[in-house]
């Protein structure tokens, strides 16, 4: 049985182990309780059997577990330059025994344990031999943390965000740009500036399963906020973003309209 309440207590719990006055622990715990709403949504909006609804709200709980560790270690989100922080994650859970903690029963676990190692992986590097109902679960984790994600771009620290105290003096590498133009799948380990991840952020919106996140994104205008966050002094950087911008519009509007 899924105790998505004693979960939560769990998750709080286990939060204090770390500095919760430190930025990035901090807007970490907040997008992880923000995450496992969405994903409740989201699985509600399809209608989902009831058991599924809670397992996607619990994985949202747990797919970011690893980010503490990370922080703690590396004072870093960038897992290029610490480690992969959903391997991290499924260790702490599954290694050292803390899934026992969030939820009794094991027949979850597989689950979760996949949804969590593939939450973050380039969509090119998602494995093909999963099941339905797992192949479901990664799906959902995936477009749920995306929507908190570009959601916190909109208006938290820069340094905490991209690791610049001002991105508007950044620019954009020809590699990752050319990255984005020619097919909207960005290559993390490409990526030269800080402005690089700003991009990635962008090629987001490419990577959605569900229409529930990018309707959402819509409406709320995320990408007009994140996009308007920003004036780059480099005017090649300036005209590159407004392309990015245009095109990242351009296919949300078009793909919801189309449904």
């Amino acid at each position: 049985m899924i105790d998505n309440t004693k979960a939560k207590k769990a998750f709080k719990e286990y939060v204090k182990n770390y500095d919760i006055e430190n930025p990035k622990i901090k807007l970490k715990i907040a997008h992880i309780e923000r995450t496992s709403e969405v994903a409740r949504k989201m699985a509600e909006s399809l209608e989902l059997q009831k058991e599924d609804i809670e397992l996607a709200e619990l994985i949202g709980l747990l797919h970011d577990i690893g980010r503490f560790e990370q922080v703690r270690k590396y004072n870093t989100f960038v897992d290029h330059l610490s480690e992969n922080h959903a391997k991290i994650g499924v260790d702490i859970l599954f290694k050292d025994g803390l899934i026992r903690r969030f939820i009794e029963d094991d027949k979850y676990d597989k689950i979760i344990e996949l949804a969590i190692i593939n939450h973050n992986k380039d969509k090119n590097m998602l494995p093909t031999n999963l099941s339905p109902k797992e192949e479901l679960h990664v799906k959902l984790i995936r477009d749920s943390d995306k929507v908190d994600i570009i959601y916190i771009l909109t208006f938290d620290d820069q340094k905490t965000l991209w690791d610049s105290d001002d991105l508007n003096k950044e620019t954009f590498s020809d590699d990752i740009y050319n990255e984005f133009i020619k097919d909207h799948n960005i290559i993390y380990k490409n990526r030269k500036t800080n402005a690089d991840k700003l991009i990635c952020h962008f090629a987001f919106a490419f990577d959605f399963n569900f229409d529930y996140g990018l309707k959402y994104i819509d409406e709320n205008k995320y990408y007009d906020k994140l996009y308007n966050r920003f004036n780059f002094e480099d005017e090649k950087t300036r005209k590159r973003f407004e392309e990015i911008y245009n095109l990242t519009e351009k296919y949300i509007k078009e793909r919801l309209r189309a449904k």
